[in-house]
């Protein structure tokens, strides 16, 4: 239940932040939005400016509301947030409507959800370096003191997976009754040697999860998938890292820079056919319970990167998207002539029934992936 309450947490702000981008921007351009809402409709309550009676006028329920200012409403889907906005449908010809601003203003406006998510995710990764976080290091740096060993990546299936290790966990020790098993491992080459030398054979590795240290139960492999260790983990030796304020604002845009360099490998993979690493509204309810039981500093973290994914996915050029709709105007500016209303809309359709096909495809490889377990 809290992995749900923290999923639908995560995805309202995201989603409600990106739609105050394009109403912010849309208004600041003399554009009416007909409607801002907080979640999605039905409406249970909302409020408008009544310029006649020159007072804010409340109404209960989902009833039609005539009314020249923004409507501005609570509504009972509590997933996010959406804009209405006057002549978005390019029909219209009133100067406050969409359909009859410059190219330069739209594009504005359709942009402006994505740079929300930017400035969000820069907000929560400046934030997540106040807190601190866990910087990688050499490990075979003696210069350095007080570090750990981390999980970085899980394979599916993996023993360690099966054991209940998972992403974002620091391995302590081994537990039992050889001698090295009394202190904690000093590196990774000492954690990979008393795996190498356990093969085939069951251990118990100390595992801390945020505040909580436990004993897990496994058998590495006797032999490695290509790309996998014997265990399948990904492992790297961190050290917590503290940021003052305006360290971490500066230090916000180059992990931003970063992942956008690991999207870009992602994405690449894709053109080369490998859907391997992506993942649907489940894969993302697979990271919130992760992120859930590491604790508040690791939500904050895949809030920040899903905001960043929000904002990446709506600026490709597919047509139902924010940037498919840029596309749309930029072909306007080249030929000198908007593309027809019914063509336009034929590929939003489009568009929209590839991405729900594409949404179902990812649904069932995160449940080949993970298994309902692994999810909820």
């Amino acid at each position: 239940m809290l992995t749900l309450i923290v999923f639908l947490i995560i995805l309202g702000v995201l989603v409600f932040v990106h739609e105050l981008g394009h109403f912010v921007v849309a208004r600041r351009n003399g554009i009416k939005a007909e409607e801002f809402g907080f979640g999605f409709p039905p409406r249970a309550a909302g409020c408008y400016f009544d310029e006649k009676a020159k007072k804010w006028k409340f109404v209960l329920g989902n009833k039609h509301i005539e009314s020249k200012n923004t409507i501005y409403s609570l509504n009972w889907f509590p997933l996010g947030g959406f804009v209405r906005i006057k002549g978005e449908d390019g029909e219209g010809k009133d100067k406050d409507s969409f359909a009859t601003k410059s190219a330069w203003v739209r594009i504005k406006v359709l942009a402006a959800g994505v740079t929300m998510n930017f400035i969000l995710a820069w907000i929560l990764f400046s934030f997540l370096l106040m807190l601190g976080i866990n910087q990688e290091v050499d490990q075979n740096d003696t210069s350095v003191s007080g570090t750990k060993i981390q999980i970085v990546s899980v394979a599916a299936k993996s023993p360690a997976y099966e054991m209940g290790i998972r992403e974002g966990d620091t391995v302590v020790k081994c537990v039992g009754s050889q001698d090295k098993c009394v202190e904690p491992f000093a590196n990774i080459a000492q954690l990979q040697t008393f795996i190498s030398e356990n093969k085939g054979k069951e251990i118990v590795l100390q595992i801390q999860r945020g505040n909580k240290n436990m004993d897990l139960v496994g058998v590495p492999r006797t032999e490695a998938p290509e790309g996998e260790g014997l265990l399948g983990v990904g492992l790297a030796q961190t050290i917590f890292v503290k940021y003052s304020f305006w360290e971490a604002l500066k230090q916000g845009p180059i992990v931003m820079w970063n992942v956008l360099i690991m999207m870009g490998i992602v994405f690449k993979s894709l053109f080369a056919g490998d859907l391997s690493n992506i993942g649907g509204p489940l894969a993302i309810a697979h990271y919130t319970k992760q992120a859930t039981a590491l604790g508040f500093a690791s939500i904050i973290q895949l809030a920040a990167l899903l905001s960043m994914n929000l904002g990446i996915i709506n600026i490709l050029p597919i047509p139902a998207l924010d940037g498919g709709r840029i596309l749309f105007i930029l072909i306007e500016k080249i030929k000198g002539s908007s593309v027809s209303q019914a063509t336009e809309s034929a590929m939003h359709t489009i568009g929209f029934f590839l991405l729900m096909l594409l949404m179902v495809y990812l649904i069932v490889h995160d449940l080949m992936r993970y298994g309902l377990r692994g999810i909820f």
